[in-house]
């Protein structure tokens, strides 16, 4: 992903006469040491009439010595010269274990050869204060001149001076000031009193404007730039000649073009030589010009390309809502930090030191961008085994009505800014939350650390350890324990307020609440133990006991009912503005009734019955219990059996009788590090917890306290949008809200990507090898409805129908786009990677949505799940781990399941935001193509049956090009104008180029191709059972330009693997895979390097 660029540089002098020019000596060819690939290189001199000769100076800098017969009026130079700006790392170097620290000595035989290098100048008043000013500390050695360099840098004002020579260090020191010649001539003097080789260099300095500009410190160049430059290089034994440029405080890199590196810098000048006495005019001009740029992912597109991609994107809108698809797109794109790449939460572990605070950052950035009016709720996401506790799962709603549900973000604390509440606080919020909902506050309990249970822990320790420094194997056990012993056990962790809904349908006015009182054989509320939201902690099970038909079970919306209009913000602030409190004695003024605790408003509101049963997450009927920590969610129910509650009962209930009247749902409010949180409760109905979310406004408004939202989110509805950050393993991980439209989701994902670059969350990564990779945590696109009656796989399932067979066609669309881990037991499987019998199960399935469609005009949602569960799955039958996952289409499993979304799997995380929307354009145009015409590759004619040669072929760059050029070619036949180039920086990402080589005038490219990672045998580790994944196969792909080859062809790898065409054909060069040590875990032992070549198809490529 190389750039090519042509410099051009013009040195031109005029004469007012005729003069004659004594020998000239040009300095400005690329010395033979430049790291940058010179791809051509050209002088040209005027006058014509000239002799030029070629040589090298002792210190071996290219020479040109110019010879003029005749006098002449001017005297011009002209250098074009085409470089390869391929990015190069300056510290890539080793060193000898003698030179591996500062200060250091030279052998004495290479000290003779540095002799000129190592002459150092007069050591006048401010130059050795300086050089005495350096540490000669024993220090790493690349430390120590890097921190000199810098140092430098810092210190030494840069400006350009036009007069000739160089200042001597004392003028540079005296004046802190100097052109770069001055501060590269300062370095060489200082290293040489210093003991170390050092040469001065004068060369070109290639700036090109930077992709994405720098978020710490200067971008770079506003544009395109090139100039004569100088600075130094110094001699470290094992890397050779180093450069340094004490100008800008780094190393050398790819820009810096040395043309004469010399112990003095009067022998580098760029132009020597004699002329008669006369008067001149001195023009001298440079330019750059870029005139190769290959496809890269710091800029993938130019903005011609780019503003067709636009274009294209709006034709396959309109195409869209010209078919009433109603598609909406979203997607689970992942992050991982510019820092740390190396740390265990940016590789394998879910949660980690860091990963939170990046995911708060980047939830308040994008809160300011979409979530204007919304709410952030800090609860808890996935829960996966073998984990102490679920993780957590940052998330912003708002209102799809643009109603505001939230009117002042400022409420809103911020994790990282502790804001000093203590257990006052808390106390006086929830008081005045309960009046100003009519609630009584007898009810608000204080919750306390369970202290028998910890004493209990306490002398379980080991006699010799401090409990406030407990030496446990667990880690988050110690920090539990140091925790509550530092807090104290007599102290409150925050309040609870039993909550719910009155029965019955909210009116105009809004729900209505009650609380009742809560019983325990103990005094006081002992939390569960554990460092968990006091919320989730909740003692549920020691409430009273209460029988299965009585538990207040509740059921999720269902998702295709139709919805009613939420309730006005005005409304709701209204109900719960600065004087309002509910309650049958507030008095006509609005103003509190009923005493400094509110309950004569609340006491009508205490006891009273459940409201109508239901279940969550299953079939009918099967319903799930309410509670505050149960993690299930908690609602209204009734029952006969609970009649009698609505004559306001709160006593105790009697031995062995059913407590159907207790209220088991709460909020909670504590201060955790300074920082108050406030739990709301599970229920419901979204209207619910918009009224409950008004009152908490409502009441930090009048407290001005700011606070945190956790415990449960809203009921899921699409009247209220979402958009939440969560950690997965080595990832940070968003799912973004659907877009609806073109326009919509280009602001989403370029949005989304500038957001998390200035969170310093990046995303790609580097192995080991250098290889440039995502994240691996892949970018899954979401596909459905505005609501799941929308969705386009529900209304026309032979639209899912047409993807599925399809993708099985073409298997460059599974493996151009993945990630490194392939195969049949990777995340996102193909249908015939594990069971080739299972192509013939989907035939069957898709002729049945076929048969389905023609005999009644329809498939029922439930049809298409059944059809197609069982066989979009992996290995193990895991209906979300496959290519294809629709278990939020229509699932049997519960109303959370039943979305009508299908998400697509097999997509690794583009490093740009432009390759991201490039392929979701891709996916929004087959949509488009198959919605018109469906897809009959499945149903009319058998499904390709690919067999091995699925991994044997297109795993290798040819065939998956070819195979992808016949998708482009079918979308641009259906009037998609899909140029092939857009998907080059997808081609490059995936498979790079490892090298390109010229022998005996054969031209060779080698390409890194695709491998599976097959999953091990299961290994015993710490907290469980393990299967690691082999990643030690690497594949790669020769490909000589047809004529070139020979039947005599071959090629090796480390002298083992020799891949030569099979049948002598110039067209049949096959691919190879290599162990390439021995790297563990792996499926074999450590055998020496082998290989096995994956094709000896004669197919070309």
């Amino acid at each position: 992903m190389s750039i090519h660029v042509a410099l051009n540089h013009v040195t031109h002098y005029r004469y007012d006469r005729r003069v004659a020019l004594g020998p000239q000596v040009v300095r400005l060819r690329p010395a033979p040491h430049c790291r940058t690939p010179i791809l051509s290189y050209s002088l040209r001199v005027e006058p014509v009439d000239h002799f030029v000769n070629w040589q090298q100076d002792p210190f071996a800098n290219y020479l040109a010595r110019l010879v003029f017969p005749q006098k002449t009026t001017e005297f011009k130079i002209t250098v074009d010269l085409v470089a390869e700006m391929s990015v190069y790392n300056p510290f890539d170097f080793f060193l000898e274990p003698s030179a591996e620290n500062f200060p250091f000595s030279y052998e004495e035989g290479l000290k003779r050869e540095l002799a000129p290098y190592l002459a150092a100048g007069e050591l006048t008043p401010l130059f050795k204060a300086f050089v005495d000013s350096v540490p000669r500390k024993t220090q790493r050695t690349i430390d120590f001149l890097v921190g000199l360099n810098q140092r430098l840098q810092s210190d030494i004002s840069y400006l350009i001076r036009m007069e000739p020579g160089v200042q001597t260090p004392e003028q540079t020191l005296e004046n802190r000031s100097g052109s770069c010649r001055d501060t590269g001539w300062l370095m060489v003097q200082a290293l040489r009193h210093m003991g170390l080789a050092a040469r001065f260099v004068s060369g070109y300095l290639i700036q090109l404007k930077p992709d994405v500009k720098a978020l710490d410190g200067p971008s770079g160049a506003e544009a395109d730039f090139t100039d004569l430059h100088a600075w130094c290089e110094v001699y470290l034994p094992g890397a050779g000649w180093i450069g340094l440029d004490p100008t800008s405080g780094l190393m050398a890199g790819e820009g810096h073009i040395p043309v004469a590196c010399t112990p003095e810098p009067s022998s580098a000048a760029p132009v020597e030589g004699g002329v008669d006495e006369s008067e001149v005019v001195f023009t001298h001009s440079m330019s750059v010009t870029r005139i190769h740029e290959s496809p890269r992912v710091t800029k993938p597109y130019t903005e011609a390309q780019w503003g067709e991609v636009l274009s294209l994107g709006e034709q396959v809108d309109q195409q869209l809502k010209a078919q009433d698809v109603r598609l909406t797109q979203g997607g689970e794109p992942t992050f991982v930090s510019v820092y740390d790449r190396e740390g265990a939460e940016w590789n394998t572990a879910a949660l980690g030191p860091t990963k939170r605070g990046f995911a708060n950052e980047l939830v308040q950035r994008l809160r300011a961008r979409y979530g204007e009016g919304g709410f952030l709720h800090f609860g808890q996401g996935k829960w996966y085994p073998g984990e102490q506790l679920p993780r957590w799962a940052l998330s912003i709603f708002w209102r799809a009505d643009g109603e505001p549900c939230w009117i002042d973000p400022t409420l809103f604390a911020d994790e990282r800014q502790p804001t000093g509440y203590s257990e006052v606080e808390s106390k006086a919020f929830i008081e005045l939350l309960a009046r100003k909902l009519g609630l009584a506050t007898d009810y608000i309990q204080a919750g306390y650390e369970d202290t028998w249970y910890y004493l209990w822990r306490e002398r379980r320790l080991p006699v010799n350890v401090d409990p406030f420094d407990a030496r446990l194997d667990d880690e988050l056990e110690r920090a539990r324990l140091r925790k509550v012993f530092d807090q104290g056990l007599t102290k409150v962790v925050g309040y609870m307020l039993p909550i719910k809904r009155e029965p019955g349908a909210p009116g105009l006015a809004g729900p209505s609440w009650t609380t009742g009182p809560w019983f325990f054989r103990d005094e006081r509320m002992y939390l569960m133990p554990g460092d968990s939201p006091m919320g989730y902690r909740l003692p549920l099970d020691s409430l009273p006991w209460v029988t299965k038909g009585d538990y207040p079970y509740l059921i999720d919306a269902d998702p295709f009912a139709p919805a009613a209009r939420l309730r006005s913000v005005a409304a709701l602030r209204a109900q719960y503005g600065e004087h309002a409190f509910r309650g049958p004695d507030a008095d006509a003024s609005g103003s509190e009734g009923g005493g400094a605790t509110g309950d004569g408003g609340a006491s009508a509101r205490s006891g009273t019955a459940m409201g109508d049963a239901g279940g969550l997450g299953g079939a009918p009927g099967a319903g799930q219990p309410a509670g505050a920590g149960a993690g299930l969610g908690a609602g209204a129910s009734s029952s006969p059996r609970t009649a009698m509650a609505r004559r306001g009962l709160t006593h105790a209930p009697a031995r062995f009788e059913s407590a159907a009247w207790i209220t088991r749902t709460a909020m909670c409010v504590e201060v955790r590090g300074g920082i108050l949180y406030v739990f709301m409760p599970p229920l419901e109905l979204l209207d619910d917890y918009l009224d409950l979310l008004a009152a908490v406004e409502a009441t930090a408004a009048a407290l001005g306290i700011k606070l945190v939202l956790e415990g449960y989110p809203p009921p899921r509805d699409a009247r209220l949008k979402m958009l939440q950050v969560t950690p997965d393993p080595g990832v940070i991980e968003v799912n973004i809200h659907p877009a609806s439209s073109w326009e919509q989701l280009v602001d989403h994902t370029e949005f989304l990507y500038e957001a998390a670059h200035e969170t310093r969350l990046s995303t790609e990564k580097f192995m080991l090898d250098g290889r440039h990779t995502g994240t691996g945590g892949g970018n899954h696109f979401v596909l459905g409805g505005a609501t799941p009656g929308d969705s386009p796989f529900l209304r026309r399932p032979d639209l899912l129908a047409s993807l599925l067979a399809y993708w099985h066609n073409h298997p460059s669309l599974s493996y151009l786009f993945s990630g490194m881990f392939i195969g049949p037991t990777s995340q996102a499987p193909r249908i015939d990677e594990a069971r080739n019998d299972q192509v013939f199960e989907l035939e069957i399935a898709l002729k049945e949505i076929e048969n389905q469609t023609s005999r009644f005009g329809q498939v029922p949602p439930w049809m298409v799940d059944r059809t197609l569960r069982n066989i979009l799955i992996d290995v193990t039958g895991n209906t979300h781990r496959a290519e294809f996952c629709i278990d939020k289409m229509y699932s049997p499993d519960g109303p959370t399941g039943r979305l009508g979304l299908l998400e697509l799997r097999a997509f690794e995380m583009p490093p740009h935001a432009r390759m991201s929307l490039v392929q979701q354009l891709l996916l929004r145009a087959m949509i488009a193509r198959f919605w018109h015409t469906p897809y009959t590759g499945g149903t009319t004619t058998r499904l390709t049956r690919w067999g091995t040669e699925l991994h044997d072929r297109f795993l290798l760059p040819t065939f998956v090009q070819m195979d992808f050029a016949d998708v482009l070619a079918e979308l641009r036949q259906d009037g998609f104008a899909f140029d092939p180039a857009w998907f080059a920086p997808h081609f490059e990402f995936r498979f790079p180029i490892i090298g390109e080589v010229t022998v005996a005038g054969i031209e060779l490219t080698v390409r890194t191709a695709l491998e599976p990672w097959h999953v091990m045998g299961e290994e015993g580790a710490p907290g469980g059972t393990v299967r690691y994944v082999d990643s030690c196969w690497s594949a790669w792909r020769s490909r000589p330009p047809a004529s070139t080859a020979t039947d005599t062809s071959s090629l090796s790898t480390a002298g083992r693997c020799r891949c030569s065409p099979p049948d002598g054909s110039a067209s049949s060069w096959p691919g190879c895979a290599t162990r390439p040590g021995r790297r563990r875990p792996r499926c074999t032992p450590p055998f020496p390097a082998m290989r096995r070549s994956p094709s000896t198809s004669s197919t070309p490529g």
